[in-house]
């Protein structure tokens, strides 16, 4: 479960725009507790992430962690980028306007 946890925040941070030295963080809050987390974050070069995540089915066999955010930055070419996602037992699912969809069969 941690593993989850920390991968989705790394995953974020890999995504967002190399940052300069000049970059400051203005916002960062989290909220960690044993069965749930909640955290968001926000750079003075417009990069942002927030996520929130819930542990189902506690202390059962089918035990998950289930993990919804977002993410945001703005690319080389200065267009902002968004991504959504949800990461649970269906695995990492995100979606963003400039990703693309799988055709419809």
């Amino acid at each position: 479960m941690k593993f989850l946890i920390v991968f989705v925040a790394l995953f974020a941070v890999a995504l967002a725009a190399p940052a300069g030295p000049e970059v400051q963080i203005v916002r960062s809050d989290s909220d960690v507790g044993p069965e749930s987390f909640k955290y968001g974050w926000e750079t003075s070069d417009g990069s942002s992430a927030q996520a929130e995540g819930q542990l189902n089915n506690i202390g059962s066999e089918n035990e998950s962690l289930a993990v919804r955010g977002s993410f945001s930055y703005i690319g080389d070419d200065g267009q902002t980028y968004q991504v959504n996602y949800v990461a649970d037992e269906n695995g990492f699912q995100p979606q963003g306007a400039h990703l693309p969809v799988a055709p419809v069969a």
